[in-house]
């Protein structure tokens, strides 16, 4: 290769990685934004004549809606994205997370139209859960598929970096929301405009149609297809991905659980408890947990670049083993009031899951053959996703008000065990050839 070629092809994964980081952030970000509204306004605007535990527990179920539909969506768009391309898909999930969100920023609120807007509320989350369910798949592919083998971690991890920083500009968009507006137009109005700012989603669909290939894993793919009808997947990918490989789609799920139950509870339970036991100001913990997520992005690639030279599972179980830990010192940390430790609580929480979530684009990716691969990596994540994230939050809420904040604690290391298990029983797959059949 002489050094045009190398130079060109270095560029293009610079660009193939920085826009799927680009369109992944905007998305986490419509998706995380939800979570800190569903703990700070939600229950007051769309559910404001019931007690506020019962308020909060209603609008985090919403929140859940949208982890119920993320295996739907995973179906679905994988279908579609072992079908036509990891492309065409990751443009259609991105449209429509766009479209959702935006309408949730004009949604009239209870007082307006009484139980129709809790109603839309939940049926628009529902089409966000459908949007993040397929975006995942096309963006870890696009990124990971076209990665030179030796750096599938570093790269795919720009897919994964989407999520922290997801949260750190959803808390942004509202830390600075509230501080431009009064406390009365905030609640009222001023939570609107962050999620109307979602329609640059669409922007970033029309630039990657307009300036990106799809995958050489899935060209090569469909160009074989072409000349040999015999190597086409005669059923759905989706049947086919479940056929194939249903230990390793159930096994990913399980390895995903750990990350879920305790990123939403980081993220979204801790804001709703921080202020009301910890007695702290909404935009402080905001501002925790931007920092945490902050963070939590260089070490993702750290990370995800010490999988590519020793291997996917070692650094997984490691986070996992960590993770459990120190749940039972984050509440501890939390409950001194003192803001700086809420931010070491949260920190460190956040540094262990980037052990587990930076590699994991990479791992999952090498777990399943090309022809069914969006749909077998999707499936699993999805799997773990409604599994681990859906009730994570909501279920926190029960265990602190119904037992005792600890309980919490138990549940984060319950998930990180059932996490740890599940890589044991995975084969390692960072020397593993894409093209080859698995």
């Amino acid at each position: 290769m002489n050094q045009s070629t190398s130079v060109n092809q270095d560029k293009n994964m610079r660009k193939v990685a920085l826009t799927a980081l680009a369109g992944t952030s905007i998305e986490w970000y419509d998706f995380f934004l939800y979570g800190a509204a569903a703990a700070l306004i939600f229950p007051t605007a769309f559910f404001g004549e019931v007690p506020e535990t019962t308020a909060l527990i209603l609008s985090l179920l919403t929140f859940a809606a949208g982890f119920i539909a993320r295996p739907i969506g995973g179906i679905i768009f994988g279908h579609f994205g072992d079908r036509v391309g990891r492309k065409k898909t990751l443009i259609a999930a991105l449209m429509l997370m766009g479209i959702s969100s935006t309408l949730i920023g004009l949604l009239p609120t209870y007082a307006m139209i009484g139980v129709t807007a809790p109603i839309l509320l939940t049926l628009l989350r529902f089409a966000q859960g459908l949007a993040i369910g397929g975006q995942w798949g096309g963006a870890m592919l696009l990124v990971t598929e076209s990665a030179p083998s030796n750096q599938r971690g570093y790269y795919g991890a720009f897919a994964q970096a989407g999520a922290p920083i997801g949260v750190i500009l959803a808390n942004l968009a509202l830390i600075i929301t509230s501080a431009l507006v009064s406390e009365e137009f905030f609640n009222t109005w001023g939570w609107r405009i962050p999620f109307l700012a979602s329609a640059v989603l669409i922007l970033i669909s029309m630039y990657i149609q307009l300036n990106l290939e799809d995958t050489k894993a899935f060209k090569a793919l469909a160009t074989n297809s072409d000349n040999n009808s015999n190597e086409k997947v005669k059923s759905s990918p989706v049947v086919e991905a479940i056929r194939r490989y249903p230990k390793r789609i159930m096994l990913a799920a399980g390895a995903f659980l750990s990350v879920q139950v305790t990123f939403y509870i980081l993220i979204a339970f801790m804001l709703a408890y921080g202020v009301s036991s910890a007695n702290m100001e909404r935009d402080d913990m905001l501002t925790a947990v931007l920092i945490g997520c902050a963070i939590m992005v260089p070490l993702q690639f750290m990370f995800s670049s010490y999988s590519d030279r020793n291997g996917r599972k070692g650094i997984f179980m490691l986070g996992a083993i960590l993770s459990g830990a120190w749940a039972f010192a984050i509440f501890p940390l939390v409950d001194t009031g003192n803001f700086w430790l809420i931010v070491l609580a949260l920190t460190f929480g956040l540094i262990f899951l980037a052990m587990m979530y930076g590699p994991q684009a990479a791992f999952f990716t090498e777990l399943f053959s090309t022809e069914v691969r969006y749909s077998g990596a999707t499936l699993g994540y999805q799997f773990g996703a409604i599994v681990g994230g859906a009730f994570a939050p909501t279920i926190a809420v029960k265990l602190w008000t119904d037992f005792d904040i600890v309980w919490v604690s138990a549940y984060i290391a319950f998930a990180s065990m059932l996490t740890l298990i599940s890589v044991m029983l995975l084969t390692e797959t960072y020397k593993s050839n894409l093209d080859e059949e698995i």
